[in-house]
């Protein structure tokens, strides 16, 4: 008997396979895919403005925090609870001024991640 639903998580981690190895090379994705996450509504909303930032481009907390109205440190902790780190991009979030700050993923991996999108801290 056939598993479509195995079937269809096969080629769904083959695709993202594929827009990982394609990022990691240092290629601008064209798009995203959408992800079904469970979250606060205010979660949702946080993660909706990650998605919203271009490649190779950063913001801070701050500005982050005043396109939905609310402060830059309860937008850091709901940044810090992105659960698809890549594919919802919170390290193209810094702190004020610029400055590299908070990344559940590691600082370095962040700077690395920053590095392939020839973003210089």
């Amino acid at each position: 008997m056939i598993n479509l639903k195995r079937i269809f998580s096969i080629l769904i981690i083959l695709q993202l396979k594929r827009l990982l190895d394609d990022y990691f090379l240092g290629n601008v994705p064209s798009k995203y895919p959408q992800f079904h996450l469970s979250g606060t509504d205010f979660q949702q909303k946080v993660w909706q403005q990650l998605r919203q930032i271009p490649y190779g481009t950063t913001v801070t907390y701050g500005q982050l925090a005043q396109r939905i109205n609310s402060s830059p440190r309860a937008v850091g902790n709901t940044v810090g609870k992105n659960p698809i780190l890549l594919f919802i991009p919170c390290h193209r979030v810094l702190g004020q001024n610029g400055k590299l700050t908070g990344y559940s993923g590691g600082l370095e991996r962040k700077k690395k991640l920053l590095a392939i999108e020839n973003i210089k801290l």
